[in-house]
Parts: structure tokens; sequence; C-alpha cells
């Protein structure tokens, strides 16, 4: 395999960052072909981007021989379908978050990669950047001494209450669409939690806007999550680690690549570091080819997928609500 070829099942708004400029940065992908539910829109959105191939429908675009690999940024609810069906078809799959709806879809499609024995990569971009790698290493060198709470916040506005983000039928809500972010982060400081308790503040039925949860760590730490689309926190995206020795944070753990700042203290001394990289949506693709060519691990895989929507479900079940389906 030279070039890794894509194609991108729909024109969404967030596949030109994450997937067609990175791909003008990695020689070894290309995006090849887009389809999307409406093909005038498809033919646009090729043109506007230089894909050089249309095709009418999403089958069909995983029917291509000439394709390697898919880019899936639909709606949450339609993960799990065109994952399940990109892995039929022989395909390798780049999914955006969150994997599936709900953990027994996720559990399905790790089944399913594994026995096709393809990719699948949840499209966790932020854990591809060095900052997050100087963060592990800090506290695996005991920086901060032993982990005895982690707070992960994730919130930023979204007050168009239209947005497919807040329908229940596509899997909608907070929790899904900015709180799996702060479930990832949490779990990557503390390992796989327990959640005690949690709070939905809801949109409409069975749709949160915002939520908080608190959870239990194996080795008797706590964690806090705090994810809103619309709450009197408009903005958070912070990761807190607080040791018995000190503590780190890090501003801006989402897109670092456009600025953050990690500080850390311990022993009377407060350090302050920028991590240098690339784009986390770069530093992804380069995984993702890296994960398909040789077999490389990455820490976001269809497996992982089912560990973070295990802890969505059972957010949503203490704070009340059914989890997605």
């Amino acid at each position: 395999m030279t070039t890794l070829r894509f194609g991108v099942l729909g024109a969404a708004r967030i596949a030109p960052a994450a997937l067609i400029k990175p791909a003008r940065a990695v020689p070894d992908a290309m995006v090849a072909a887009v389809a999307a539910r409406d093909p005038e829109r498809a033919r646009a959105f090729a043109a506007r981007h230089s894909i050089p191939r249309v095709h009418p429908d999403y089958d069909q675009l995983l029917a291509d021989p000439e394709l390697d690999a898919v880019y899936i940024p639909t709606p949450n609810g339609l993960h799990a379908r065109w994952t399940l069906a990109a892995l039929a078809a022989g395909k390798h799959v780049l999914c955006e978050k969150p994997l599936t709806s709900n953990e027994d879809q996720a559990r399905e499609v790790a089944d399913a990669a594994d026995a096709a024995g393809l990719v699948v990569m949840e499209a966790f971009h932020y854990r591809y950047h060095p900052v997050m790698a100087r963060v592990r290493g800090l506290i695996d060198e005991g920086a901060i001494g032993a982990v005895r709470h982690v707070r992960a916040t994730m919130c930023f506005p979204l007050p168009r209450f239209s947005d497919i983000r807040y329908r229940l039928d596509l899997a909608g809500g907070a929790m899904m669409d900015a709180g799996c972010y702060a479930v990832n982060a949490l779990r990557l400081i503390g390992g796989e939690p327990k959640v005690s308790s949690a709070r939905a503040t809801l949109r409409s039925p069975g749709v949160d806007r915002a939520m908080t949860a608190r959870l239990d760590f194996p080795d008797g730490a706590t964690g806090e999550l705090i994810a809103s689309l619309w709450s009197r926190h408009l903005l958070g995206l912070s990761l807190r680690v607080t040791g018995d020795a000190g503590w780190l944070r890090v501003f801006n753990y989402l897109m670092p690549g456009m600025y953050h700042r990690l500080t850390w203290h311990s022993g009377g001394r407060t350090h302050r570091e920028r991590v240098a990289g690339e784009s986390t949506y770069t530093h992804q693709l380069r995984a993702f080819v890296s994960a398909v060519r040789e077999d490389a691990p990455v820490p976001t895989s269809a497996r992982d997928g089912v560990a973070n929507m295990r802890v969505i479900d059972d957010i949503y079940r203490a704070a009340g609500l059914a989890p997605r389906k």
C-alpha cells in the first residue's frame, strides 16, 4: 500500500478540519471520494475541497474498490450502522466520537473490527497531541505524587436548539457530544471508574444540555465531570489532576495545537509549559496510517470505545436517564 485512500461519509462541517486539511500534511493519506444524502451537496463539497470522486450514496462509496478507509462524521446515532457497514465492505474506519450510541453497539463494532482484522479508531484527536503524553509522563514519574482527584470540564455554548446534537433520535445530548471527551480524559488519568452520582439539566425530555458526574477510581482516587452545551458553564476546556504532592492543570486539552498551557506544581515550585506539536487532527491521521500499515496500537481503539461508552451509559443511568439507543 502506498497512499491510504479515504472516502468521506457525509459533507459534514467537521470533515475539512478533521481529515481533508490534515491529509494535505500527511503524504501517506489522501481523500479520494465523498458521498452525502444530498448528491448536489456532495458535488459542491467535492469541488470546494478538490475531492476527485463523488458517489451517489453511502453504500456505493463503501463498495468502491479503490478506497482503503472511510471517515464517518455522521450524527452520533448513525455511527454504529455505518461503521459496521464499512467493516463488512473491508474498509478501515476513522469514526467521529462518540464511537456509537451505547456500550452494546460499541462492543458489536469492536467485535466486528477484531473479526475482520481492520482498524477502527474513535476520533478523540486530542489524545494524539504530545501534550497528553507529557501529562501522562509527569504523573507516571510521580511529579505530583499519587493521584487523588481528577476534574475534567468540557463546556461550550450551543444555543441553536434545532441542532442535531439536541435530538434524542440521533443519540444527542451534552454527555454524548461534549461529555465523551471528559470521560476519555478522566479514564486516561485515573483508569476505569465507577459512577457514584450524576445530575442532568434537560433541554427536552431525555436530552441533557448539561451534565455533572462524580466517579470513583480503583485506587481510591475520585473524579468529577462537568459537560454542557448550554449552561452557566459557558466555556470550560480544562483538565486538573490533584496529587498528594502537588497538582497539574491543562488549559484547552481539547485543541492544544491551537493554544494550550500546561501548569504543574510540586515541591513548592510552579512550572509552566507549552508542548510543541502539529494540529491534533494531523497527529491523529498519522497514528491512523501507522495503525493500518504497521499494526501500531492506538489509544482510542474500538475496544477502548467500549469502555468509554460504558461510563457514558452509567452516567445517564445515574442521572435518571436512559442510555442512547
